[in-house]
């Protein structure tokens, strides 16, 4: 019992260290903040790319002739999230209107098989 309560908080704590790392990672190179410094760490992901590739296929003894450019994104990181913002800001508003007629067509189908 010992040994599997054990290996329950092992898990645990591995776990929860990697989340804390990933999360840290994440802070840490500014995709936590405002849309600028996300699109900046995209920016500066799209650069260190290629060359991270390179490297890993020279360590691996793989040849690889030419590597395919990467693509490139016509993304803005802070058009997208002020869209998803609005998106869930209009949701939210009109969410007590949609329950009041959803409970409306609920009580009105509860009262028919009542009947």
């Amino acid at each position: 019992l010992a040994l599997v309560l054990l290996l329950i908080l092992s898990r645990f704590v591995i776990k929860g260290g990697l989340a804390g790392a990933a999360v840290y990672m994440v802070y840490d190179q500014g995709l936590l903040g405002s849309g600028v410094q996300g699109a900046e760490a995209l920016k500066k992901a799209q650069e260190a790319l290629p060359p991270a590739i390179q490297e890993w296929t020279n360590y691996f003894g793989w040849e690889v002739r030419s590597l395919p450019p990467t693509p490139k994104f016509d993304f803005s990181p802070s058009n997208s999230w002020n869209k998803g913002v609005q998106t869930v800001m209009s949701a939210l508003s009109v969410a007590p209107t949609r329950a009041c007629e959803c409970t409306v067509e609920g009580w009105k189908y509860v009262k028919e098989l009542v009947k």
